[in-house]
């Protein structure tokens, strides 16, 4: 194992697993920056990663760490129909921590880097109290156009590309008993753990003049869909359908364990990484046949109001300054 007793050893473990430089990085790690070559516009994202806000280490392995901390960055490049291309990467590291989480770490990171074409350009480390990631990653638009919130209709179509509620069910149910979790709600836990990234989904609905607004579902259905009827017409609404049938086994059996509604627990959601957006609905039969797992949930309304399977909703979901 690597000694990790100085800041250029973490370079240097970092460089085992990174290439520095491509045709579209010119100028890698090493320098006060990086220079960036590029012929197109590109989307830019930031996210932080932090223990005991977006994670624990007590079920998060070192590996679904690094692969996370990447993973909920690509989400937003996929949401807006682009091809990743570079990030930078943020390390606060805390005294404590054992030599032997960083192997697993950058290997699953680099791993979901090169699987989706992502150069590490650059980064900065300090040490701290408590094990911070901060990503910051862009991408180009492969689809030949960036897809922005918004612009949707009274009639059109709101579609998910991922399952709803799954690592909501995932989150909980580790928060409640680690070991049960893994044992009685596997694909929820590794939902949660290790979302899969949907890059292909977003390039080919950017490819589609019929997609009318696309966004990263992270935070949940119950506090995304306002954020993304805001950049609507004025006073959309939502008519969402989420019945147990288009619900994952899991979502339903947890839900059932407490003795909550699983179309409210799928909708409340949050962790999903799934995208979500809107289309005409003329073209969402042609769309969903030529992408395999999209699913309608719902239609835009002209009421301003959220209905849930029928019934006004209005609870709000997650909000990191909400009491």
């Amino acid at each position: 194992m690597t000694e990790l007793n100085s800041e250029q050893d973490f370079l240097t473990l970092i460089d085992k697993y990174f290439p520095s430089e491509n045709g579209h990085v010119t100028l890698g790690r090493g320098d006060d920056c990086s220079i960036l070559r590029t012929e197109k516009d590109l989307c830019i994202s930031k996210d932080l990663f932090l223990e005991d806000i977006h994670f624990r280490r007590s079920y998060f392995s070192a590996a679904d760490i690094g692969y996370k901390s990447l993973a909920v960055n690509i989400s937003d490049i996929a949401a807006m129909g682009g091809q990743p291309s570079g990030f930078a990467l943020g390390l606060i590291v805390p005294p404590d921590l054992e030599c032997e989480f960083w192997e697993p770490f950058f290997k699953s990171m680099s791993i979901l880097a090169e699987q989706n074409g992502l150069i590490l350009a650059g980064g900065d480390l300090s040490g701290g109290q408590y094990l911070g990631i901060s990503v910051t990653v862009w991408g180009e638009p492969a689809g030949g156009r960036f897809l922005s919130r918004g612009n949707a209709e009274q009639g059109d179509v709101l579609f998910l590309h991922g399952p709803a509620g799954l690592a909501r069910t995932g989150l909980l149910s580790l928060e409640e008993n680690t070991a049960e979790a893994i044992r009685n709600f596997p694909q929820s836990t590794a939902h949660h753990l290790r979302p899969p990234m949907r890059v292909n989904a977003g390039i080919q609905l950017a490819r589609s003049p019929h997609v009318k607004g696309l966004m990263d579902l992270s935070d949940g259905l119950a506090r995304d869909l306002p954020r993304f009827l805001r950049c609507c017409e004025e006073n959309a609404g939502a008519d969402i359908s989420l019945p147990e049938s288009q619900l994952h086994e899991e979502v339903i059996r947890y839900a059932k364990s407490k003795s909550i509604s699983a179309s409210e627990h799928a909708f409340l959601g949050g962790e999903d990484y799934a995208l979500f957006g809107a289309t005409s609905a003329e073209e969402f039969t042609e769309l969903a046949a030529a992408i395999p797992g999209l699913q309608k949930i719902g239609t835009v309304t002209a009421d301003s109001r959220i209905t849930l399977n029928g019934k006004e909703y209005t609870a709000t979901g997650f909000d990191h300054f909400s009491a």
